[in-house]
């Protein structure tokens, strides 16, 4: 098995993630929102404009998301995984748009299957792509096309789980992504504080959101996505 990480949206090659499992990961906050919202019960639609999501309002849906970190006037929700209860979100449909983490899982359209990968669901994730048996991809949607750090050292526990439990082959990348997170495994913050996305979204009040994304293994749900929505498997 094969492990390729690509290491923002910019830098995807649709062309080889054909026949391959993709995984994405925006842990800032998309894709930590998203785990969070399917583990509580929610149908996830994401979308690429904000134009997109309102279409959907006065069908019923419940709308979230975010631009520059922030809520978008007219949503429901913004992009603080926090936000998703199960109280509010058992049974609803939510079309959810974000500046980088659905961009990223339209880019990843050509894959096999399109999982949805952060800190909170690592170990589950990985449980699941090792009994696909395919190469894998991991696509880190980075912050405006470029690498962000915190993206990157979740790749690398998602790598570091891979290399625990199977037989696999990882490029030079990778392989940074994984020594990245072997090196600050227990003080990840650490890490991440060096990073532009982490110190923008701490100047807009979101210290709670960073601390939840980056707990490790703490839902076991595998979030998919199929026909244009986000399930649990």
């Amino acid at each position: 098995m094969n492990i390729a990480l690509f290491p923002s949206v910019n830098d995807v090659d649709k062309e080889f993630l054909r026949d391959k499992d993709v995984i994405v990961i925006d842990v800032l906050r998309a894709t930590s929102v998203i785990t969070t919202a399917i583990y509580n019960g929610a149908t996830v639609f994401p979308v690429l404009e904000v134009e997109d999501a309102l279409k959907f309002k006065e069908e019923g849906y419940l709308l979230g998301g975010e631009r520059r970190g922030l809520k978008i006037d007219g949503f429901d929700f913004g992009n603080s995984p926090l936000e998703y209860k199960r109280e509010f979100v058992e049974g609803k449909n939510i079309v959810f748009t974000t500046s980088n983490g659905t961009r990223a899982i339209y880019k990843s359209f050509n894959a096999k299957n399109i999982y949805i990968g952060c800190m909170l669901n690592g170990k589950a994730l990985v449980k699941k792509v090792l009994e696909d048996k395919r190469d894998i991809a991991i696509v880190c949607a980075g912050t405006y096309g470029k690498l962000s750090l915190d993206d990157f050292i979740c790749a690398g526990k998602i790598i570091y789980e891979l290399l625990k439990l199977g037989n696999c082959n990882i490029d030079d990348i990778s392989t940074a992504a994984y020594i990245a997170y072997r090196d600050y495994k227990g003080k990840i913050l650490e890490y991440v504080k060096y990073a532009g996305h982490y110190n923008y979204l701490i100047s807009i009040g979101c210290k709670e959101d960073i601390e939840y994304c980056f707990m490790e293994d703490i839902l076991d749900v595998v979030p998919v996505f199929k026909d244009g929505r986000i399930v649990k498997i």
